[in-house]
């Protein structure tokens, strides 16, 4: 019998989130508290959070469902809240994927990383059933990052580093917000730490946007950026001059 796991929701057909057409399945739970968070109804894990349960094979089967469009490049891609609070469901659920043949993503900011155990014998584990990682890295500077999310960033950067040294090819992501995540230091600083690193196969600048401003009204908290707009399409291109390789 497969073990259940906290759902947020799920989408057949994902073109954003890993390479080919995926089925996407984001997970309940994430400790994180990014001011710009699109879906903070993710952050509570447990039965009185929104969505529902599922088991490794109900998701299964139900991917399995929308196979025929992945073509060669596709299949599943985790994501959250932040799926590796749910680390000991997504190893079942992604070593059940490999059995099955379906290419496996896991779209993660890497803030419950650590190299201590349990959690690192664990990871190491998930590793050897993962195909691709999409790193989120929210923001290089350490004090910016915690301003920004809640949280430090060095076990998150350690992630990156422990990724490179196993040769786990990562995606990096970085979300674009204007005043925030703009400075040109900043950007340059994260350039060079991506340099350090031998696994990055791309790095994708995502504009900061404002679509789930109402779930934080309907849920009850203060969001703090109101004031910020999205990025220009001038911001994106010189963020990307630098990132992108």
């Amino acid at each position: 019998m497969s073990s259940t796991g906290y759902i947020h929701s799920t989408e057949s057909f994902g073109s954003v989130d890993g390479p080919g057409i995926r089925f996407l399945i984001f997970l309940q739970g994430c400790r994180m508290r990014c001011r710009y968070c699109h879906n903070p109804d993710t952050w509570k894990l447990g039965s009185d959070a929104c969505g529902t349960t599922a088991t490794v094979d109900e998701l299964l089967n139900k991917a399995e469902r929308y196979r025929s469009y992945w073509g060669p490049d596709g299949g599943i891609t985790v994501s959250g809240g932040e799926a590796l609070l749910q680390i000991d469901f997504l190893i079942e659920l992604f070593e059940e994927a490999h059995r099955r043949g379906i290419n496996t993503c896991l779209d993660t900011a890497a803030q419950p990383f650590t190299r201590e155990e349990p959690f690192f014998g664990k990871f190491e584990r998930l590793m050897h059933s993962t195909d691709l990682v999409l790193l989120d890295i929210k923001h290089i500077d350490g004090e910016k990052h915690r301003w920004l999310t809640g949280h430090d960033n060095e076990n998150i950067l350690d992630c990156a580093r422990y990724l490179s040294d196993i040769a786990k090819p990562v995606w990096i992501r970085h979300v674009l917000v204007p005043g925030i995540t703009t400075d040109e230091e900043q950007l340059v600083r994260l350039r060079q730490f991506i340099d350090t690193l031998q696994n990055v196969q791309r790095v994708e600048v995502l504009p900061y946007h404002t679509l789930g401003i109402f779930k934080w009204q309907k849920l009850g908290i203060p969001y703090t950026l109101t004031e910020v707009s999205a990025p220009t399409a001038e911001q994106v291109k010189h963020a990307e001059s630098i990132l992108v390789p």
